[in-house]
């Protein structure tokens, strides 16, 4: 099931690797042409992740706080930081998946050039049995083709089985000495691993042992040195532009290892795969510089928008409170008006009652109050003595 998963992967990658060795009929030059177009599918989406990395870059100092704030509760920390990429928009894991993405392809590649009948060529088993029967009968040694056991070939299934090399050697052996043999076959490629006087298809790790001083063994070995070499480069180049957290600095520490790590691999791989993984540091690296050079002025228009549209808000809200205030002191002074009338009212009414009852003359009151409205009274008004 995996081996079948595995071919289905390799196809599109196969035609690929076949167009430009069609076009160039250099392998090396193929495998370069094939690192840049791969290079140019993904670029979509590592300018996604790129640039949810340079934001998050720009944040660390934001998510230092938070942490340090929060660090006695991590469920409040984990909603700030959430909320924060929320503002931000932001997604953490954006960049996750692309980084796992060399990975396959790298062993797709492997399975191409290991396999180049099956994998390259796309040509079935068939083929390959019928070419193992072909060399033998031309009386070819298979030592280096076929599984030996008690100096016979290893047959299982009806299928002779071939070392890891196998149809490497199968394919440099058809196109050196029984080129025509290749010619009758539908689908067949006499490839020529040659790339700058070096054999693609060698492992350099075999040219370690049978050093000679040559220009093909030297640059065999300076492949893989070559590879790690270039991957360290790239590896500091992109740490500048990560996120100076905390857990960024551990992840650093760990990728530090990964250029030794693809130097072993080198050297223990067909020489190929060290020239696309030196392809793939050069064009990476080349990639980042303008990604990062893009994505740094349009992250600082960017942040120039949030910031002038902040102060819009922030004015809009001031001059809103202030509209506000004023139509509450308007609002009091209708009140206090409205009072003021009252109490003007209500004064005017009791000065009126009190004018009202200080009209009468004292000749018709009685102590304070108002005897008579008519005539002033008279106390002798009627008496005998003024008949």
């Amino acid at each position: 099931m995996f081996s079948t998963i595995g071919y289905i992967i390799c196809i599109p990658f196969a035609w690929l690797v076949r167009l430009f060795y069609s076009l160039t009929s250099s392998y090396g030059m193929a495998i370069i042409l094939f690192t840049v177009a791969i290079k140019l599918i993904m670029l979509p989406f590592q300018l996604k992740s790129k640039k949810s990395m340079m934001r998050m870059s720009r944040m660390s100092s934001r998510m230092e706080e938070l942490k340090k704030k929060y660090a006695n509760n991590q469920q409040k920390m984990g909603e700030e930081l959430q909320k924060l990429y929320a503002e931000e928009g932001i997604n953490p894991m954006s960049g996750c998946l692309w980084s796992f993405l060399p990975l396959p392809i790298l062993l797709a590649l492997y399975s191409i050039l290991r396999q180049p009948i099956t994998h390259f060529m796309l040509l079935g088993s068939d083929v390959v049995q019928k070419m193992v029967d072909a060399v033998s009968a031309a009386g070819v040694d298979l030592s280096t083709i076929v599984r030996m056991q008690d100096g016979a070939a290893v047959v299982k299934d009806g299928l002779t089985q071939l070392l890891p090399t196998g149809q490497i050697n199968l394919v440099n052996t058809v196109a050196t000495q029984m080129p025509e043999l290749g010619s009758s076959i539908e689908g067949w490629i006499n490839v020529n691993y040659s790339f700058l006087g070096l054999d693609m298809a060698a492992t350099p790790w075999n040219a370690v042992q049978a050093f000679s001083p040559s220009w093909a063994c030297i640059g065999l070995i300076l492949i893989p040195i070559l590879a790690g070499g270039s991957q360290l480069l790239f590896t500091k180049f992109t740490m500048r532009s990560q996120p100076q957290t905390e857990a960024a600095a551990s992840t650093n520490r760990m990728m530090m290892w990964m250029p030794l790590f693809s130097v072993y691999i080198a050297f223990t791989m067909p020489s190929a795969l060290g020239v696309y993984w030196i392809a793939q540091s050069v064009f990476s690296a080349i990639q980042e510089f303008f990604m990062t050079k893009f994505f740094n002025k349009r992250l600082e228009a960017e942040e120039n928008a949030r910031y002038e549209a902040r102060q819009a808000d922030r004015k809009r809200r001031m001059e809103e409170a202030k509209a506000l205030q004023e139509q509450q002191r308007q609002e009091n002074a209708k009140k206090q008006s409205l009072k003021e009338k009252r109490q003007a009212a209500q004064a005017a009414k009791e000065e009126k009652a009190r004018k009202a009852g200080a009209s009468t003359t004292e000749a018709g009151r009685v102590g304070d109050r108002p005897y008579a409205r008519g005539r002033a009274y008279k106390a002798d008004r009627y008496d005998d003595d003024k008949k």
